[in-house]
């Protein structure tokens, strides 16, 4: 195929797996920041894969880059690259998949524009970088991978963080952390001595004795209240006695009065008795009985 077919072949895929959905961006998966394990699908051969070990090491040597050799260009390199990119998944063997390869013209690159290459990439489980070709360079692969990569070396940048970083991230942490509670051990400390300096703590008896007196005045009041009370009570009913003393009958018959009486009612006139009515006569001293005999 010369040049133009195969623009037009790489427009007309790109179209397609655009309208399919391939390129959208909510099916793209997150790069894990911490990575174990990278695996590098490109040649054995060639400045890629040492461009990437470099970069790697010197980021941080503790990641293992796992390359699985495969063709990057030809006839049969893109089934070959969609096989890898599946036995990566299906065996477990990284955390992220670098898809690369150095640069070259449309047709070395054809096999990452490729369908069955761009599935493979869709369907991986596992999120996939492609850093394929130079900067200025796009194939498929890079609007179906989770990132694109402008070269090889900067996709190992962007799977592997720099160590380096990530420890004196941790150190601000740490001190941050440090001064933090430093500055909580500070304030419990001057809340400890505010608390130690109230009264409550400084004489814990002198408020209950507070109590104590607070409690004698008011069991004193009471008490005069009380008195009072009984007195005024006292004298109300001395005053009712004296007036019932005051009316008394009693009072009458000492002053040398008598009360008649007949069938035990008080006779209040003559005219209430008759000849033969039995009466009886009350007196200071006692009482006598007797019969009308004439009225």
């Amino acid at each position: 195929m010369d040049f133009g077919d195969l623009y037009t072949a790489y427009n007309e895929l790109k179209a397609k797996l655009e309208k399919e959905g391939l390129f959208d961006t909510k099916y793209k998966k997150l790069i894990p920041y911490m990575p174990k394990r990278v695996g590098v699908l490109t040649s054995k051969t060639g400045s890629v894969i040492r461009d990437i070990i470099n970069v790697s090491t010197r980021r941080n040597p503790n990641v293992y880059i796992r390359l699985y050799p495969v063709p990057v260009q030809g006839e049969g390199a893109g089934e070959k690259i969609a096989k890898a990119i599946k036995i990566m998944n299906e065996k477990n063997l990284a955390d992220v998949i670098i898809v690369a390869r150095g640069g070259g013209s449309l047709e070395d690159l054809w096999p990452f524009n490729e369908e069955v290459v761009a599935r493979a990439i869709f369907e991986s489980r596992l999120p996939v970088i492609s850093a394929v070709g130079h900067e200025t360079d796009f194939t498929i692969a890079d609007f179906v991978a989770d990132l694109r990569a402008p070269t090889p070396s900067a996709a190992a940048e962007l799977a592997v963080p720099e160590i380096s970083k990530i420890e004196d991230c941790i150190r601000n942490y740490q001190d941050r952390f440090r001064l933090a509670l430093r500055k909580k051990l500070d304030y419990m400390k001057l809340q400890y001595e505010k608390c130690m300096q109230a009264r409550c703590y400084k004489e814990p008896l002198e408020a209950i004795n507070e109590r104590y007196v607070n409690v004698d005045m008011l069991v004193k009041i009471m008490i005069d209240s009380t008195n009072k009370k009984e007195i005024l009570a006292k004298k109300d009913f001395e005053g009712v006695i004296t007036k019932l003393d005051a009316l008394s009958p009693l009072k009458t018959l000492l002053r040398g009065y008598s009360i008649a009486k007949k069938d035990g009612k008080v006779v209040r006139s003559v005219k209430d008795l008759h000849k033969d009515d039995e009466i009886s006569i009350r007196f200071t001293d006692g009482e006598v009985k007797g019969t009308i005999k004439e009225i």
